[in-house]
């Protein structure tokens, strides 16, 4: 129950009407007792009802004509006291809702009166107020006679009231439109046909509206007529009317009561044909006003615009607008129209700015936007209003800086000092921030020299407009400067902030039922019609609304770009930048969002433009640049939209990023490792201008940047590629700047593909190519800080994804991990060094960090250490070898054995790098040590090499190719190892020394400790391929190498004058490598024997022994002699003919070999399945093998012989021509060649004949006669006067001594060879007195020679002649009786050398030489004559004789002078050595006369007449002179002659002969020299006569006198006559030399004289026999 119709409240009600009209009455008791008596009256009335009735308010209502009757009446009275008392009553039942609709008529006709009657004016429009708000009882005319009344009461002359009755006239028309409101509500639930109704504009064709409608019908179109100025139709009795008032209320209906308007098609007409028409006509004078014409240029003066008319039309128009747009889009289309010209700059200044502010309540809607959009842009021939209404914000804001503001009469006192930047107060300068300490200026835009300055005017997003609202200004307002402005930004900022966050919730929506419908369509039990026809129709509008997206950006995106861009310019404040920022971000990402590419890269450019200093190319990497706070906030924005939506950026992240890199530039902002950017260098002097807030910001900024780039994970993986693909065009254009330029390049692109990869670490592969494609170039770029950086990025970048926990992990997923290892293997064919060296660091930190995990990967890892060149720098090349080092100590191991082989490989490579000797030589360390590991673990690499061969076998017979690797047929593990073999082969023809000889040390040793693993075919491999062909290769190098000096070996190391060449020190290559292979020969000989070609093998290593030996260094010859000896030691396998299934014994100490190897933690101990007795075993238990018959090993030595022979014949040969290069082989060569001749004659002794003894005879004496050179000699030769042999010629004898010993118990046809021995030893006999001639070469006596002269010094051969002459002696003693011996006339050849060291005698070159001479002749004849002798019928002794004589001859009678020195001791020993012989001949010779030659016989026997008298010499003093005149040796040839002169036991004539010729001889020479005597002594008168001549003729009457004592003592028959005659004939001559003056003489004579007393008296007389 309400508050009015309660008990309390109607009796309430009853007794105040009872008391009101006791009051009426009261009042009229005196002036109007008609009234008194109805007061009365009522009073009873009232009363009565009450009484009777129940419902005592219907009752009341019911007879309210009569209740209310007194209080007319009491107005009529027109008696202000009255009249208020009355009103006040009447009001009071009317808020009790008990008047009735008569009543109210009557009321209201009596208000009229007192209206008329002007009074109780405000008391009236309350009752009116009352009167309508409280029901519904009036309507129609008398509501229509209400309002008029409202309406003339506002047109009074009382202000109060005037404003009263406008604000009831409101209220009155809200009453009458919200009772229609009621209505509707009511009936509602009842539908209605609709009657048509006709299209005309018959004001009264509304019978179909009910009563509250009708009503509210023609009142709205009263007011349209008011307002145009025509007589209204309803509003009976209106006297005037304002077209602003009318405007007013039109504009109130239509904002308050839209639904009215949409749901009644009566009123829609109305709108259409009234209102619509009426603002159109009313804007006429604004559309036709252009600012400034003057009224000459139009013929008929054209009316002002009005302000209060105008801005309410504009109010009107937005209400229409906003709420009518759907019923009047063509209007509308032609209202919106007409805003936009408002807008134009020739409009007055208020006219654009309540226009601006109308502009504004619409951008305020963006569902609106949306609609002007679908309506206008989108229909063909139809004005693009939306794009218009942007464009002319546009446009407005241009013009706003353009044109100075004039024309308003309020802003003229500014508009002088307008184009200096506005109001007075501010500086001209006002655009700079913070300009003269501290100013706070106001927030403003500042255009070429345009000030305008913001004014907060509205809460964002809110349309509050402030002239529009200025309903009371009759005049136009003064519009404060910067307002239209500050309208129009916030215009632009509110339509982009509707639009777009209506489009992305729409898409989000959208989004979302995509994912709804897909998920909900199975799960709903649709039929699936109805599904397909929703889905359909869903797609539709899915469609529509995308265009309609679509169509608004693009048509509002050219002008929104172009007025933010010019505020963004313009602003100078951070809040009105933030704001522009905003919007554009905002803009761009919605663009981005709906695929819009070119205005999403038109915004984005804006945003990176003003992130830019102005001017600033971005093409080229500025350096002087001034930084604004404004910069950065661009900045930040445009990190904000990278940041946030990266996913929409696709290929405008180029100019993002383009961008970024320009401002990371500027900042200086340098990569950090990850691809962080940090503040890089102080920013310093003119290159960059940073202001404080710009520094304060750098650390945030770069923050941003790594997080916009961290952000990247979570772009789908579309948007990832455009990211990258930017990213690299950046990097791209980087690079082509930093060409030919040192300047520092921007490396922003590098450092970010960097930080994007490492953040999209999961799912690396869908952007590695294209990443790593791209750093690979940046790594070649010429720039090094570019290339340093690619560098980096890369090489983090595979570190980063190695280590990356991926899933699966890389050891599931070996495509991945070559993947990712594969552009550290690019990078290999770069050619930069510091590139490299990036590339090596990763791979050592990839080996430090995962060299367990590899796996697939290391032949690719591998594969960039060994890639590394020759020619890269030493650092590049020590970083790699560190690499390997790590891999062969650490990894072995852990790789797959496949990669073995390419480990080697790579260690080898680095041998053969020249840059650094130490790491080549630890290099062959390293192979050494891979060597080894191969040894260790040789089961499971042979295991798991065999099962991938069997792989690999088969996928190639899959394929139908053959498998292809080195060393084929060999098994893999044997391939592994020759491989390793091969590379220390190459490295054993390195150009320098030290690592030739440390990987030929390695390479035999490592041939020598692990070769027994090979299989028995392989080592034929190693053979012909490894070591023939090394041997080949260094042959050739020494061979070719150069003579040249190399004054110093780098740096302060001395060369050892032995190494100063190139060629020396190949040398010792040579030696090195020709000694392996001979050892391997040697030692593995048992190994090799059974491969098919061993002969052939063997004959080139003798090939190779020769060269070497034939080399023109010494110490190579003598070293391949050495190898020559080493490989002769072996001793070939004999077959047991006991035992012939046995396999051959080998001569080599196997079982050392063989002893099990234990393995360290190996419970059996476990045989090396290929130690040498297994090996052996393998050959023989099968097949047994042909075991090496003696042939074919004998002519294994006939090839030895052979090539001895060639070594021995070519090096001896004396050269053709001398000058101080020829080379001689040295002596040590020579003495070692001839050591071997022993050795290897032992193995060819069955079949050495004549030919080879030649052969060996040439090479004997050619090689003692090569000479040796002065500075060697004082090491090879004794000092002179010791009598010692040479090594070489000791050497030279010893073969010899062998060659005799063997014909000496061989067979009996070798015996043929003792005459060529002996000839061979009588050559080097003759050496003693004539040394050989070695070619045309000039040997110096050593005494001569100067050391350390290129001179060479005979030897001193005489002991060696000496030694020989003792070897001979004794042969012959052993062999004269010897068939061979006889026949070739050894005997004779024996004394005709003899003879030339005996006829030198004292010129001999040692003394020694002839004595020996001597004493080997008396043993030689001693043996030789009995022999001699006993052949004598023969005749092959013949030629002997004359050749001995000669010899005697020439040795007693020696033409060399004894030498002065000569003491009287040596004197007589050597008469003593001439009375030998002289024995000799009487014991050996002279008693077989009968079986000697009678002419040699005559020749001893003149030779020892001679003897007997004339020995003297001739230059001995007067004292030595009794002993020197080899009395002694006289008396012996005397003796002698006489012993044969006389010789008792004559037995054949001859002896006879002998001593008859003998006798005569004697006594021929005595008279001669008598004579000369006796002649000299006459003529020399006193002078005494010579000494020599006095000793001779003493000594020849000393010998007369024993002559006649010998002939007394002989048997008388036994001197012929004929020599008595002689005898006799001798006295007369002594008896003349009585006169002589000398004393000897004399008593010498005496003595001669005294024995021919006994001729005195003649003998007994006989018969004279002068022959018997």
């Amino acid at each position: 129950m309400s508050g009015t119709s309660s008990p309390e409240a109607v009796k309430k009600l009853l007794e105040n009407m009872q008391s009101d009209l006791r009051a009426l009455s009261l009042e009229c008791k005196k002036k109007f007792p008609p009234v008194k008596e109805a007061a009365e009256s009522g009073i009873i009335k009232v009363k009565t009802i009450a009484a009777r009735n129940t419902e005592i308010l219907a009752a009341l209502k019911e007879n309210s004509s009569e209740v209310v009757q007194p209080f007319l009446m009491g107005c009529g009275t027109k008696e202000p006291k009255i009249t208020q008392l009355c009103l006040a009553a009447i009001q009071r039942l009317m808020s009790h809702e008990v008047v009735s609709e008569t009543a109210a008529g009557n009321i209201i006709n009596m208000l009229w009166q007192l209206m008329e009657n002007s009074l109780e004016e405000l008391k009236l429009l309350q009752t009116v107020l009352v009167l309508l708000t409280t029901n519904t009882v009036v309507h129609d005319e008398s509501l229509s006679k209400a309002i008029v009344l409202c309406f003339r009461l506002h047109f009074t002359k009382d202000n109060i009231t005037n404003n009263t009755a406008a604000a009831t006239v409101r209220q009155v028309v809200t009453v009458v439109f919200e009772r229609m409101v009621a209505e509707d509500e009511r009936y509602r639930d009842i539908i209605e046909q609709p009657v048509l109704v006709q299209g005309n504009s018959n004001r009264r064709s509304v019978s179909t509206l009910k009563p509250c409608a009708k009503d509210a019908y023609m009142l709205f179109q009263d007011l349209c007529q008011l307002v145009n100025a025509d007589a209204p139709y309803w509003l009976v009795g209106m006297t005037e009317m304002t077209r602003t008032f009318g405007l007013e209320l039109l504009e109130s209906v239509l904002n308050d009561f839209p639904q009215v308007f949409l749901q009644h098609q009566e009123f829609s007409f109305l709108l259409k044909e009234r209102v619509c028409p009426l603002v159109i006509k009313l804007f006429s004078p604004n559309i036709k006003f252009r600012q400034g014409s003057s009224s000459s240029s139009s013929p008929a003066p054209v009316e002002k615009p009005y302000f209060p008319i105008c801005m309410r039309l504009l109010r009107v128009v937005s209400v229409l607008i906003k709420q009518f747009y759907s019923l009047l889009v063509t209007e509308c289309e032609i209202f919106l129209s007409l805003l936009v010209k408002f807008l134009d700059a020739d409009k007055p200044q208020w006219l654009r700015a309540v226009a601006v502010e109308s502009i504004h309540r619409l951008c305020v809607q963006p569902q609106l936007l949306r609609s002007f959009c679908q309506s206008y842009d989108m229909k063909q021939h139809s004005t693009k209003v939306f794009r218009d209404i942007v464009n002319a914000l546009g446009s407005f804001i241009q013009s706003l800086f353009l044109v100075p503001p004039t024309g308003n009469p309020a802003t003229t006192n500014q508009a002088g000092n307008n184009n200096s930047g506005g109001p007075v107060s501010t500086p001209a300068n006002s655009g700079m921030l913070g300009i003269g300490g501290g100013v706070t200026l106001l927030p403003a835009f500042e255009y070429r020299g345009t000030w305008i300055p913001i004014l907060t005017i509205t809460v964002q997003g809110s349309a509050k407009a402030t002239y529009l609202e200025m309903l009371d200004k009759v005049e136009p307002p003064t519009i404060p400067e910067g307002y239209a402005m500050s309208v129009a930004f916030h215009c632009l900022l509110d339509l982009v902030r509707g639009i777009t966050s209506m489009i992305e919730g729409e898409l989000g929506e959208v989004e979302t039922e995509c994912q709804t419908t897909t998920e909900a369509a199975s799960s709903l039990t649709q039929s699936s019609e109805q599904q397909e026809l929703q889905s359909t129709s869903d797609q539709m509008d899915k469609e529509i609304g995308i265009s309609v997206w679509e169509e608004m950006v693009n048509a509002c995106w050219c002008g929104l770009l172009a007025a933010l861009s010019l505020l963004l310019d313009a602003s100078t404040d951070e809040a009105a930048t933030e704001n522009i920022l905003k919007a554009e971000l905002t803009m761009a990402a919605l663009c981005g969002r709906l695929g819009l590419v070119t205005s999403r890269d038109a915004f984005i450019t804006a945003i990176c433009k003003g992130s830019l200093p102005p001017h600033y190319a971005l093409t080229v990497l500025n350096t002087t640049t001034a930084l604004t706070s404004k910069n950065i906030q661009c900045m930040r924005t445009l990190l904000n939209l990278a940041h946030c939506h990266g996913a929409v950026l696709g290929t405008s992240w180029q100019l993002v990023l383009a961008t970024l890199q320009h401002l990371v530039w500027i900042l200086g902002l340098k990569p950090s490792s990850g691809g962080a950017l940090k503040p890089g260098r102080a920013v310093e002097g003119p290159s960059t201008v940073l202001t404080t807030a710009v520094m304060t910001d750098l650390p945030v900024i770069s923050n941003i940047l790594s997080r916009l780039f961290e952000s990247s994970q979570y772009l789908d993986d579309v948007s990832l590629h455009h990211l990258i693909n930017a990213l690299c065009s950046l990097s791209l254009e980087a690079m082509d700047m930093a060409y030919g330029n040192n300047k520092e390049p921007s490396l922003f692109a590098v450092a970010k593909l960097l930080e994007t990869g490492l953040v999209n670490m999961h799912r690396i592969e869908i952007l590695w190519r294209p990443l790593t494609g791209h750093l690979l170039e940046v790594c070649q770029h010429p720039n090094s800080r570019m290339r340093e950086w690619g560098a980096e990025a890369l090489t983090s970048l595979i570190k980063a994804g190695l280590t990356f926990n991926h899933d699966p992990p890389l050891s599931q997923n070996q495509r991945l991990q070559l993947l990712l290892l594969n552009p550290l293997k690019e990078m290999s064919s770069i050619n930069h060094p510091d590139i490299r060296l990036k590339q090596l660091e990763c791979v050592l930190q990839i080996l430090q960090s995962q060299g367990d995990s590899l796996g697939p990967g290391w032949p690719l890892v591998l594969g960039v250490m060994g890639a590394i060149r020759n020619d890269q720098g030493e650092s590049l090349i020590r970083t790699a070898f560190q690499c390997l080092q790590l891999v062969v100590t650490d990894f072995l191991p852990t790789m797959p054995c496949t990669c073995l082989q390419i480990v080697v490989d790579v260690a080898g490579s680095f041998g053969l790098h020249n840059q650094e000797l130490n790491i080549s030589l630890t290099s062959i360390g390293l192979l050494w040590n891979i060597s080894d590991y191969f040894f260790q673990r040789g089961e499971t690499i042979e295991k798991e090499l065999d099962k991938e061969e069997a792989a690999q076998q088969k996928q190639a017979e899959e394929k139908g190719v053959v498998l292809n690797r080195p060393f084929h047929p060999a098994p893999p593990f044997d391939c592994l190892w020759l491989c390793l073999y091969a590379k220390l082969g190459e490295l054993c023809v390195d150009p320098r020394p030290a690592v030739r000889k440390s990987a030929g040390q390695t390479l035999f040793s490592t041939i020598g400790a692990h070769g027994t693993l090979l299989q028995h075919s392989t080592w034929h491999t190693v053979i012909w391929k490894v070591l023939f062909h090394l041997l080949d290769r260094v042959r050739e190098s020494s061979t070719t190498a150069d003579k040249e000096k190399i004054e110093s070996g780098g740096g302060n190391i001395l060369i050892h004058h032995s190494r100063d060449t190139a060629e020396k020190q190949w040398a010792e290559t040579w030696v090195l490598t020709l000694a392996g292979v001979a050892r391997i020969f040697n030692t593995r000989r048992y190994l090799l024997q059974p491969l098919g070609d061993f002969s052939r093998a063997w004959d080139v290593l003798l090939d190779h022994i020769q060269s070497a030996a034939l080399s023109k260094n010494n110490e190579v010859s003598l070293a391949a002699l050495k190898s020559f000896q080493e490989i002769l030691q072996i001793v070939s396998p004999v077959r047991d003919s006991e035992k012939p299934e046995t396999p051959p014994a080998v001569n080599v100490p196997v079982p050392v070999l063989i002893g099990s190897i234990s393995g360290p933690g190996l419970s059996r101990p476990f045989v090396r399945t290929d130690s040498i007795g297994e090996r052996l075993g393998r050959y023989n238990s099968s097949e047994p093998p042909e075991v090496t018959d003696e042939l074919e090993d004998l002519n294994l030595w006939w090839a030895a012989w052979n090539t001895w022979y060639r070594i021995g014949s070519e090096s001896t040969k004396p050269p053709i021509t001398f000058d101080k290069l020829t080379f001689i082989p040295s002596q040590p060569f020579l003495t070692a060649l001839i050591q071997i001749f022993p050795a290897l004659y032992q193995h060819i002794k069955t079949g050495f004949n004549m030919d080879d003894l030649q052969k060996l005879g040439v090479i004997l004496h050619s090689a003692v006669s090569v000479p040796i050179s002065s500075d060697a000699s004082p090491f090879i030769l004794p000092s002179y006067t010791e009598a010692v042999l040479t090594s070489l010629q000791e050497a030279v004898l010893t073969a010899l001594d062998v060659l005799q010993k063997a014909i000496c118990v061989g067979p009996e046809n070798m015996q043929i060879m003792y005459p060529a021995i002996f000839d061979q030893l009588l050559a080097f006999v003759e050496f003693s007195c004539k040394p050989p001639q070695y070619g045309q070469l000039e040997t110096k006596h050593i005494a001569n020679a100067k050391y350390n002269q290129a001179e060479w010094v005979a030897l001193n051969y005489v002991p060696f002649a000496e030694r020989s002459l003792e070897v001979v002696v004794d042969l012959y003693q052993k062999t004269a009786c010897h068939k061979a011996v006889v026949n070739e006339k050894v005997l004779q050849n024996i004394i005709k050398t003899l003879r030339v060291p005996l006829s030198l005698k004292y010129s001999c070159p040692s003394e020694s030489t002839w004595k020996l001479a001597v004493s080997s002749l008396l043993k030689v004849l001693s043996i030789g004559l009995p022999v001699a002798r006993q052949h004598a019928s023969s005749g092959k002794f013949d030629s002997m004789w004359p050749e001995l004589a000669n010899t005697f001859e020439d040795f007693l009678f020696t033409k060399s002078i004894p030498p002065d020195n000569l003491s009287i001791q040596e004197f007589q020993r050597n008469e003593s050595i001439d009375v030998e012989v002289v024995q000799l001949i009487s014991t050996e010779i002279l008693p077989y006369a009968n079986f000697i030659p009678k002419e040699f016989v005559g020749q001893i026997m003149t030779m020892l007449n001679k003897g007997s008298i004339h020995s003297q010499s001739s230059s001995f003093t007067e004292a030595e002179i009794d002993i020197r005149l080899r009395e002694e040796f006289s008396k012996m040839c005397f003796e002698t002659l006489l012993q044969f002169s006389f010789s008792n036991k004559v037995t054949t004539p001859q002896e006879g002969y002998i001593s008859r010729m003998a006798l005569s001889v004697l006594l021929k020479r005595s008279q001669d020299v008598l004579h000369r005597y006796i002649e000299d002594e006459r003529l020399s008168g006193k002078c005494p006569l010579p000494r020599q001549q006095v000793t001779e003729i003493i000594f020849v009457l000393k010998a007369v006198s024993t002559l006649i004592d010998s002939l007394k003592k002989t048997q008388p028959e036994n001197v012929d006559g004929n020599t008595w005659a002689q005898v006799i004939a001798l006295y007369p001559t002594l008896v003349e030399c009585i006169t002589c003056s000398s004393a000897e003489v004399c008593s010498a004579l005496k003595e001669a004289l005294v024995p021919f007393k006994d001729f005195m008296q003649p003998p007994a007389s006989k018969v004279q026999n002068g022959e018997s």
